[in-house]
């Protein structure tokens, strides 16, 4: 999607000015025309107009920001009031400039998921995807309402999930500091003891390796340490790109333990999107369009895609999901029956529910396991340093 600054007229003659999102030129005047406004100027695509530097948002105040703007819609307030509203309570200045600009984007024309995609740092492609769908078929309380609550759920597991992690964590740094410290310290001053052991060749490889790698840490320490942060820099850029970002979203899908978490999830938010719009009328290929962007997985993504070429040649939906393997076999079935009984959006609804379910007992054992290991993995390097330099003081001691 691109951004195009657009001059308009309504029905009534007025000149209205604005920037609005669309894959081209064809598709913004489209657009324009849909909103019964006449295109008197279509510019160059325009730069997203978010702040440079907005302090971060917690996923709490975003989850509020969406439940108070589905209570006043509810209630019967307008759009444009409702934002107003919200924008003169919030104390978060950030929010506060953000919510500024959604409002005056709202006023000039655009749609509440347009003026909200501008800031994709702050509104997830997740949240977009449903409002946008709430717009386009008059259910935007009940969208933003869900939004709101899946938002709010996913900030509690990731409560949960640092309040577990503390411990093993802050185990770890003083277990890596120490570490550290010992093999490039303390491991050197054994050195020359063990230098008759190797002489002999009765040095432990164990031994060896270890005095090998304080040599290293000691002399390109600096270097490595660049190397790392300069790959870690090269890497995230990369992944940010289509094929990198290709490669991540597939890599999530195997990695053990967490590779179903994933992929439940995101099938969850999937069937949510998909059901919700078909229960309140909007066309198929519409909601797969929508709901497609809504997995957050672009593996995923394009089965989907595959699923709505395939609809659009009047093929059913659970086959294309089933030949790609991405999709688990129960609820393709379930989606499959759904098909021949007419039932799809109340299937869907459902299996989103039961994902839900399942998944966040799964993410929780996860998160239980998480402690165990990384003290495993402290006690094991602990474990073969210490291991390293007794085992040459006991062959010593033996040929004594």
């Amino acid at each position: 999607m691109t951004d195009f600054q657009y001059i308009a007229r309504d029905n009534a003659g007025q000149k209205i000015s604005g920037v609005i999102q669309a894959p081209g030129r064809r598709e913004a005047t489209a657009a324009l025309v849909a909103r019964s406004l006449f295109p008197v100027e279509i510019g160059e695509n325009v730069k997203s107009i978010e702040p440079k530097k907005v302090r971060r948002v917690s996923g709490q105040l975003i989850s509020t920001t969406f439940a108070q703007l589905a209570d006043l819609l509810h209630s019967g307030v307008p759009l444009l009031r409702s934002l107003e509203v919200i924008q003169k309570q919030t104390s978060h200045a950030g929010l506060n400039h953000i919510l500024d600009e959604v409002h005056h984007q709202v006023e000039e024309g655009a749609t509440l998921a347009d003026a909200m995609n501008r800031f994709p740092r702050i509104f997830n492609d997740m949240a977009i995807s449903m409002i946008r769908a709430g717009g386009e078929g008059g259910f935007l309380e009940e969208a933003l309402t869900r939004v709101a609550q899946f938002t709010e759920a996913q900030e509690d597991m990731k409560k949960r999930v640092t309040g577990a992690v503390a411990y093993p964590a802050f185990l770890c740094v003083v277990g890596f500091t120490v570490v550290t410290v010992l093999i490039v310290f303390f491991v050197p001053q054994f050195a020359g003891m063990f230098d008759t052991l190797r002489k002999q060749g009765n040095l432990p490889a164990v031994t060896d390796m270890l005095l090998w790698f304080s040599d290293t840490l000691r002399v390109h320490g600096w270097w490595i340490a660049l190397a790392l942060i300069a790959g870690g820099w090269f890497a995230r850029r990369w992944i940010n790109t289509p094929g990198g970002g290709m490669w991540r979203d597939r890599l999530k899908l195997k990695v053990p333990l967490a590779g179903p978490i994933f992929q439940s999830l995101a099938v969850a938010r999937f069937c949510r999107i998909l059901g919700t719009m078909l229960r309140n009328g909007v066309p198929i290929l519409r909601s797969l369009e929508i709901s497609r962007n809504a997995t957050g997985n672009r593996v995923l993504g394009d089965a989907i895609a595959e699923a709505t070429e395939n609809i659009s040649a009047g093929q059913s939906l659970a086959e294309p999901l089933r030949a790609s393997g991405r999709f688990p076999p129960a609820v393709v079935e379930m989606i499959a029956v759904a098909e021949q009984a007419n039932n799809l959006e109340t299937v869907l609804l459902d299996v989103a529910d039961s994902l839900e379910k399942t998944t966040w007992r799964k993410l929780d054992l996860a998160v239980r396991l998480i402690e165990p290991m990384l003290l495993l993995v402290l006690a094991s390097a602990v474990l073969v340093v210490v291991i390293a330099l007794l085992l040459p003081m006991i062959r010593m001691s033996q040929t004594i």
